[in-house]
């Protein structure tokens, strides 16, 4: 009998609470956007992701700050599936990862890392927060990969 919960389950929740799309002034085709949109959701691997990065570029020209938010987002996705990572939310303020129980991490190491690193808190029975500003995509990338390497340190 199919597991009707599975495909929900299987999907990896990013929010970085920056603007993540294709602007209108950058794909002006309606369609053309939809058909990427789920190109995008539909990239299984991070070479798959820097193809359609690649693809984006040499048609519309550099991307914008809200194209690259979403490309990132996408390549986020692929990264903390295979970490058990169910939800993650980056503000301003921290990082949030909501863990599915069979995430891989240690709960040896998460408790590590809260005793030594005043920077984790747990936040509830399946979440971990990291908290450090960030105001803009490029710091807010680098706390949160900094996060998944010190949760997750064998997992690159």
């Amino acid at each position: 009998e199919p597991d009707m919960d599975a495909p929900l389950r299987a999907t990896v929740e990013i929010n970085l609470h920056l603007p993540a799309l294709l602007p209108a002034d950058y794909c002006g085709d309606i369609h053309e956007r939809l058909m990427l949109y789920k190109r995008l959701a539909s990239a299984e691997d991070g070479e798959g992701l820097q193809g359609l990065q690649e693809e984006l570029i040499d048609r519309f020209g550099q991307l914008p700050d809200p194209a690259r938010a979403l490309v990132e987002t996408h390549r986020l996705r692929l990264k903390a599936k295979p970490l058990g990572v169910q939800k993650l939310d980056a503000t301003a303020e921290g990082v949030s990862l909501q863990l599915r129980s069979d995430s891989p991490i240690e709960p040896s190491r998460v408790m590590t890392l809260i005793q030594k690193d005043r920077r984790f808190r747990l936040a509830g029975q399946d979440k971990i927060r990291f908290v450090g500003e960030s105001h803009d995509l490029p710091q807010r990338l680098a706390k949160i990969r900094e996060a998944l390497s010190n949760l997750f340190p064998d997992k690159g």
